[in-house]
C-alpha cells in the first residue's frame, strides 16, 4: 500500500552483558498505533548492544514482510544504536559493523528514520526481549501470549524469528481446547498435512541420514512411495499448496504429488532434518560404538548435539516453530502439505500435543506416512492424524 507507514519499535538485552540474550519488537501502524506484528528471538551468549542491534533487524524485517514499500520511523532507547544508525557516530566496536551494515540492507535508506525514546516508552520491546531470554533459559524457543495468525505477512526465509501478526486486545475468556471445539466455535483452522519422504537407500537399513550427510536420493521403493502418496491426496483433493524441505528426497515426494495435483511446490529451509554431524550414514548400533558417551548425553537430554553437528532437539525446535508460523501466516484458513523428514514431523506433533521432549522417541514414524495437524486462530493446535501408511498397503 504505497504511502503507508510502520513504527518500530526494538530492544535488546543480556543478563550479564555479555550473558544469556534476547531481543524483542513490535511494529506499530502509524495512524493508529496499533501493534500488528511482533518478533521476539533467544540469541545466547551476546552483550546488550549485540542484542538491541539483532532487534532493530529483525523489527526491519517484520515490517517489510507486511509492506516493503512502506516508511518505517524506528523508536528505541539505545541512544547508541539510533546515533549510529543516524550516521552521526562512528561504528568502531567490530561487532557492531557487521550488524549495522546489515540493518541497512533490509530497507532503503530512504524509508527510514531513526529516534531516541526513554526506556518507558519502549516497553513492548523490552517485555518481548525479557520473554525470549526466559524461553532461551527454558529450552524452548519464543512463542507470543496472543497471536492472530492472518495470510497478510509474506514470509522471508532470511528471518531470524518468526513475525507473528497480532491485535492488541483486553484478556479475553479461556478459549475451548481444538479437540473440544468445532470450525464453528473457532474458525477454519489452518491445516497442515506431514508426509514423511519415501524411502532411500539408507532407510531400510536405519542410518542417520540428516542435512550433513549425503543428501540421497529416493530408492525405486521410495519412488513407488511417493507415487501412491500422489494417488492417495489427489484422491482426497484438499491439498491446496504443497511446501518441502530443500533436501533431495523430500524435493522429490513433494514434486511426485505436486504434479499430479497441478501444484507448484515452495522450499522452506526451515523443514530440513537435523544435522547429524560424524553420526550421518551409521546406525544406532554403530554410533553406540563409536560414539557411546555423546550419544547418551544426546538421548538423554535436548541441548545436546550429535558428535559434530551443528544442531541439538532445541536448536531444531526453534527452527521449526519459525517455518510453522511463517506457513501459519502464509496459509491461513488453507490446507498445505508439508513433506519432510522425522524429527521435523516429530517435532511439530510434539509442539501441537504440548507434549516434552523426550517423547519424540516415543513415536513412529513410517516413510512416505502422513500426519495431521489443524491450527486455529486462537492458538491452539489438534493431531489428527499420525503415522498413517493405508495408502502403501
Amino acid at each position: 500500500m504505497a504511502g503507508r507507514r510502520f513504527i518500530v519499535e526494538a530492544d535488546g538485552g543480556s543478563r550479564g552483558n555479555p550473558g544469556p540474550a534476547g531481543y524483542g519488537a513490535v511494529v506499530r501502524d502509524s495512524d493508529t498505533g496499533q501493534i500488528i506484528a511482533e518478533t521476539a528471538e533467544f540469541i545466547g551468549h551476546a552483550t546488550n548492544n549485540v542484542a538491541e542491534y539483532k532487534g532493530l533487524i529483525a523489527g526491519l524485517r517484520a515490517a517489510r514482510e507486511l509492506d516493503p514499500d512502506a516508511g518505517v520511523d524506528v523508536r528505541m532507547d539505545s541512544k547508541l544504536v539510533v546515533e549510529q544508525m543516524s550516521g552521526r557516530w562512528k561504528i568502531k566496536h567490530p561487532d557492531m559493523q557487521p550488524l549495522a551494515a546489515e540493518a541497512r540492507t533490509v530497507l532503503p535508506r530512504s524509508q527510514v528514520t531513526y529516534t531516541w525514546i526513554p526506556r518507558e516508552r519502549n516497553k513492548d520491546a523490552d517485555r518481548l526481549a525479557n520473554e525470549a531470554m526466559d524461553a532461551g533459559k527454558a529450552g524452548r524457543p519464543w512463542e507470543p501470549k496472543q497471536r492472530r495468525v492472518a495470510g497478510l505477512v509474506a514470509a522471508s526465509a532470511a528471518s531470524a524469528a518468526s513475525a507473528v501478526l497480532v491485535e492488541e486486545a483486553l484478556p479475553a475468556p479461556a478459549a475451548p481446547k481444538a479437540g473440544w471445539a468445532g470450525p464453528a466455535d473457532l474458525g477454519t483452522p489452518t491445516t497442515f498435512v506431514l508426509l514423511r519422504h519415501g524411502e532411500t537407500p539408507l532407510t531400510p537399513e536405519k542410518r542417520f541420514s540428516g542435512s550433513g550427510g549425503s543428501d540421497p536420493a529416493l530408492s525405486e521403493k521410495g519412488l513407488w512411495q511417493a507415487a501412491r502418496a500422489a494417488e492417495e491426496l489427489a484422491a482426497r483433493g484438499t491439498i491446496q499448496a504443497v511446501v518441502s524441505s530443500p533436501m533431495q528426497r523430500t524435493r522429490q515426494t513433494a514434486e511426485a504429488v505436486a504434479t499430479r495435483l497441478r501444484l507448484d511446490v515452495r522450499l522452506e529451509e526451515g523443514l530440513r532434518e537435523l544435522d547429524f554431524g560424524d553420526w550421518e550414514g551409521l546406525t544406532f548400533a554403530e554410533t553406540q560404538e563409536r560414539y557411546p558417551e555423546d550419544l547418551a548425553a544426546w538421548l538423554g537430554s535436548a541441548k545436546a548435539k550429535p558428535t559434530g553437528g551443528s544442531e541439538s532437539f532445541t536448536t531444531l525446535t526453534h527452527r521449526v516453530g519459525v517455518a510453522r508460523d511463517k506457513l501459519l501466516a502464509r496459509y491461513s484458513g488453507k490446507t498445505v502439505l508439508v513433506v519432510s523428514h522425522v524429527s521435523p514431523i516429530k517435532t511439530l506433533v510434539r509442539l501441537a500435543l504440548g507434549a516434552p521432549p523426550d517423547s519424540m522417541y516415543r513415536m513412529e514414524l513410517s516413510a512416505a506416512s502422513f500426519c495431521a495437524v489443524q491450527y486455529y486462530a486462537d492458538g491452539n493446535a489438534s493431531l489428527r492424524l499420525l503415522n498413517d501408511t493405508s495408502h502403501l498397503r
